[in-house]
């Protein structure tokens, strides 16, 4: 499993921008990133599946419902872009094809899939809990969600930071 790197997000969402044959491909990666959606839920959203600020994902892979908050500027990209374009076609296709145009190469099989773990991966290394995680992600396990926290082994040094050791007075050190 791999992530991308916050240049590596610019650089396929600019290529998205600049080379998709589709409109679609752009924002439902978007969406992807911003939520850790698999691209099948973010492409299958309709308009009825926004409640509020929320995202409501409904035969997802787990076969749960979850719903999951948005910023409102992404309720809007998501509310205009149907308006003027209509509801998400499928569009993975174009999606892998502008892939292979960046210099991003992901393990194989993991096309779309990247832009999950890239959620995860920056929402642990950020500091998110990983029972948040699990539930923004619709896991059943956390053994699952266990998975994508490997991906940030920098969230390790939290064993030093938030340590009860860390900052005692000199006195109380041996």
């Amino acid at each position: 499993m791999a992530y991308l790197t916050k240049p590596q997000i610019t650089e396929l969402l600019d290529a998205l921008k600049a080379r998709s044959t589709s409109p679609h491909p752009a924002l439902v990666a978007r969406i992807c990133l911003a939520i850790g959606a698999r691209w099948g839920e973010a492409q299958a959203l309709r308009p009825d599946r926004i409640r509020g600020n929320a995202l409501v994902f409904a035969n997802t892979k787990s076969k749960r419902v979850r719903m999951v908050p948005v910023t409102a500027e992404l309720v809007a990209m998501i509310q205009g872009h149907w308006k003027q374009h209509g509801p998400f076609t499928n569009c993975i296709g174009v999606f892998r094809q502008v892939l292979l145009s960046t210099t991003i190469n992901p393990p194989r099989g993991q096309a779309s899939h990247i832009l999950r773990h890239t959620f995860a991966a920056h929402f642990i290394m950020g500091g998110g809990h990983i029972v948040t995680l699990k539930e923004i992600l619709g896991h059943a396990s956390l053994n699952m969600t266990m998975r994508y926290a490997h991906l940030a082994p920098e969230h390790l040094n939290d064993a030093i930071r938030l340590s009860p050791l860390t900052d005692l007075p000199t006195t109380a050190r041996p």
